[in-house]
């Protein structure tokens, strides 16, 4: 049995990333039907099949987090998705929370992340179905007065809570504590932040004993607010960013980044310029609408068309593991 740092060590490996392939059923619905394809759960069965079987996914991919609904499916030939990718040499993940909520007592707009209540008997029965890790995302927002202090601590707390509880299940941690994009907000303030954002879940991660070699750090990439005009450059996005991950010990086990509704292309070049940075840890992807909406859009529901919809995940995961192995061309041994 491998151990948690074993698994984790394997999602971050060199050259590889984490497919987020993890939306709700209500959100997956929503985007079936913005390109004309019936919202039935055979439909999304089919969909994170074209994902999940996409010949040679592997090469870049180390795992794949579904939802509640595509674990417990099956490829059309009845294999369980999760051991359906197993064989394919990729590790099944699971996502946990049940989504953000209002926040009793925040600000307007302000949010927690549930999904704690019967945590532990849910992971034991997700390691029993063959999930390696699983993932929980706490969601922060910029404005004038947010996040409140009742946000960041709360929202850390509860991230610290379900990591433990992963830990102790046997199951790799996803750890995302995502700042928003939303707003008109600068690079700077973003990563004003995101700095003590992370600052709380590691003072909170520690309080509850969780081996950060064993995690995976989901984090947002430090950039401007989408309604800001003045477009950050990439070199600018990778010299912040990591400059707010240094204060994570060395023994994390790596950092896969979130797109957070950048495009494909930014977020790519974002993640290429990190590379020639020094970090001690791994810094790679686990982007989801920036590898899966190019592939939706070519599939639009048609049988004719799922090795179309195969072929730009293709392209868009090999652009983004091509970004990663970078690190090796770019820094000494």
């Amino acid at each position: 049995m491998s151990t948690l740092r074993e698994i984790a060590a394997r999602m971050v490996a060199p050259g590889k990333g984490v497919l987020a392939a993890d939306e709700s059923i209500g959100t997956m619905s929503s985007r079936l039907e913005n390109v004309g394809v019936e919202a039935t759960a055979e439909n999304r069965r089919i969909y994170r099949e074209l994902l999940s079987a996409t010949p040679n996914l592997s090469d870049g991919v180390s795992g794949i987090i579904y939802c509640d609904e595509t674990l417990r499916q099956t490829f059309a030939d009845g294999t369980p998705f999760a051991q359906a990718v197993h064989a394919l040499g990729i590790l099944p993940g699971i996502k946990v929370d049940t989504g953000a909520k209002p926040l009793p007592g925040g600000l307007e707009g302000e949010t927690i992340t549930e999904g704690l209540d019967g945590l532990p008997a849910r992971l034991a029965e997700y390691a029993e179905i063959g999930a390696a890790f699983a993932k929980w995302r706490a969601v922060y927002v910029i404005g004038d007065e947010t996040p409140s202090a009742g946000s960041i601590r709360s929202n850390a707390n509860a991230l610290a809570r379900y990591a433990a509880a992963c830990q102790a299940a046997g199951i790799v941690p996803i750890v995302e504590p995502e700042v928003l994009m939303d707003g008109t907000h600068s690079l700077e303030r973003c990563a004003e932040v995101t700095a003590t954002v992370h600052a709380a879940v590691r003072e909170e991660l520690a309080l509850l004993n969780v081996d950060l070699a064993g995690i995976v750090l989901k984090p947002n990439m430090i950039v401007e607010g989408n309604g800001n005009t003045e477009k950050s450059s990439a070199e600018a996005v990778a010299a912040a960013t990591v400059e707010v991950l240094k204060a994570w010990p060395d023994d994390l086990a790596g950092v896969a980044f979130l797109s957070g509704g950048m495009s494909p292309e930014r977020a790519t070049a974002n993640l290429a310029a990190m590379q020639a940075i020094a970090t001690p840890w791994p810094l790679t992807f686990s982007f989801g609408r920036a590898l899966v909406d190019p592939a939706l859009k070519a599939w639009v529901g048609k049988d004719d068309q799922v090795s179309d919809g195969q072929q730009a995940l293709a392209a868009r995961v090999d652009a983004n593991a091509a970004a990663v192995r970078l690190r090796g061309e770019l820094q000494p041994a």
